[in-house]
């Protein structure tokens, strides 16, 4: 057997009813130099018959307790691998055949870290697609000030970029927001980030999904927004920047709560968001499809 060329990590727990899909579309790809281990944080459910039922030597079953830290999970598989180029693939999310083909083609071109399209699916039978950067957005300045414009499960990067940006923090309160810390990292070391316009996936959105889990994700942002405007030294004229930045974060986790229905939990950050920057006309017309029941 051929020496891999991707190491596909795939964290997961209790994702037995999604992980075979995950698992046959990394079997489906068109090239096939890939190595997969799948970071299992103790199942109690049929993860472990649904990983027996797909005997294939390239993939491997590892059990690993996160304490409930999924980056913990990443890096562990990181460390598990040895191939050039790092693939993730949450184990509820799905890949098109050809995706580390075409972005394996891009980073042989000269990137460092590429990025593709995917379908957003859900809540319920929503579907729409999600295209990611441009290019101009992967500076460490943009993505500080403007935001995340990467997906995890849509991304391959060479391995020795993860290492030397220290792969993902596992700074609890970075946690659900670990990629986006990476990215800045990444962008802050110089790498060169390309993005795919092809669909190449599909991200699941849990109707599961709450609001605690909307709040965890958006302070989880905010710690690493916080937390890299520190190292940056801002200087005063960057603090309108800074503000509105804030502004932003509020805005997404109560458009978040707005669409899960929680209204009256996204009033009260459609509020922090417009008192950090009330000029925003799209923070207010949020908030007045909100106050009226209406889904964003």
């Amino acid at each position: 057997m051929s020496a891999p060329v991707v190491s596909i990590i795939i964290p997961t727990y209790n994702h037995a009813r999604f992980l075979g899909r995950a698992l046959q579309a990394v079997l489906d790809q068109t090239m096939g130099e890939w190595e997969a281990v799948v970071i299992d944080n103790f199942s109690t459910d049929d993860t472990a018959q649904v990983m027996q039922s797909y005997a294939d030597p390239r993939i491997r079953h590892v059990l690993f307790a996160n304490q409930g830290v999924i980056a913990a999970s990443r890096n562990h598989g990181i460390s598990l691998t040895g191939a050039p180029y790092v693939a993730f693939l949450d184990s509820d999310d799905w890949w098109h055949a050809d995706k580390l083909a075409l972005s394996l083609a891009k980073l042989e071109q000269g990137a460092d870290l590429t990025c593709h399209a995917e379908t957003w699916v859900g809540p319920g039978p929503r579907r729409r697609e999600v295209s990611y950067g441009p290019s101009e957005r992967s500076s460490y300045d943009s993505l500080l000030f403007n935001g995340n414009c990467i997906s995890t499960s849509a991304v391959m990067a060479r391995r020795q970029c993860l290492f030397d940006a220290g792969c993902f923090s596992t700074e609890e309160a970075f946690n659900t927001a670990e990629d986006y810390d990476l990215w800045l990292k990444l962008a802050r070391n110089g790498a060169r980030m390309e993005f795919l316009p092809e669909v190449l996936g599909e991200y699941l959105l849990h109707d599961a999904n709450h609001s605690r889990s909307h709040l965890r994700n958006m302070n989880a942002v905010m710690a690493v927004f916080e937390y890299h405007l520190q190292g940056l030294g801002i200087q005063a004229q960057d603090q309108g920047r800074a503000t509105r930045r804030r502004s932003l974060i509020y805005y997404g986790g109560a458009r978040t709560l707005h669409l899960a229905r929680q209204f009256s939990q996204a009033n009260e950050y459609y509020l922090k968001a417009l008192r950090h920057y009330p000029g925003r006309a799209q923070t207010w017309a949020g908030m007045l499809l909100n106050a009226l029941r209406l889904s964003v």
